[in-house]
């Protein structure tokens, strides 16, 4: 049970959840994408906001700013949720469209508030579970795509709810954090993803 609760943070880490976003979007979308196109565009998202990240991880632990993926310490998010909003402007300016992809365009541009406002908490010394925030924001994504292609996605909404409890139990089971960081996490995943569902919904 322990390797099973631990497994959830790797699967569902937050780096990976907008490139699974950018995935969902693909699959269910009905309009026509280019191939290549299509390739292009999930690359694109795999290394700005996944490789580049990963990357830089391992600068910031060799020049000791941070001591592990996990970002235990609060003090230890400010440099990386920083770099993180800047490759997430980094995507909305040169990666989507609002009018070609409005739907991932905002997706991203939510994904952007809600790391804005962790990072806000960490200048006030709060904590919240970054691995709540961003499986609790592509759930909501995935809502939307079916509620707007009118498409039934009742299975994977259900995969995605379990998913979620999977991660809450994860780190609650590890000490990461505490139910109240993990609540903090699912409404600033969730809130500016349906804020923003005005805009292409």
């Amino acid at each position: 049970m322990n390797i099973f609760l631990r497994i959830g943070a790797y699967i569902f880490h937050p780096l990976l959840m907008p490139l699974l976003g950018t995935f969902f979007y693909f699959i269910i979308t009905p309009r026509y994408v280019e191939r290549d196109l299509l390739f292009a565009k999930l690359m694109a998202v795999c290394i700005i906001t996944f490789l580049i990240p990963l990357v830089t991880y391992f600068l910031l632990k060799n020049l000791h700013v941070v001591s592990s993926i996990q970002l235990d310490d609060v003090k230890e998010r400010k440099v990386p949720l920083m770099l993180q909003c800047l490759l997430l402007l980094l995507v909305i300016k040169m990666v989507f469209d609002p009018y070609d992809s409005p739907e991932l365009y905002y997706f991203f541009v939510a994904i952007l508030f809600s790391a804005i406002t962790a990072l806000l908490l960490v200048f006030f010394k709060q904590k919240i579970s970054l691995h709540q925030m961003g499986i609790a924001g592509v759930t909501m994504f995935l809502i939307a795509l079916s509620v707007h292609f009118k498409v039934n996605l009742l299975i994977w909404i259900i995969i995605m709810f379990i998913a979620n409890g999977w991660v809450a139990s994860s780190r609650l089971h590890t000490n990461s954090h505490t139910p109240v960081e993990l609540v903090l996490g699912l409404f600033i995943g969730v809130i500016p993803q349906l804020i923003l569902l005005n805009f292409w919904l």
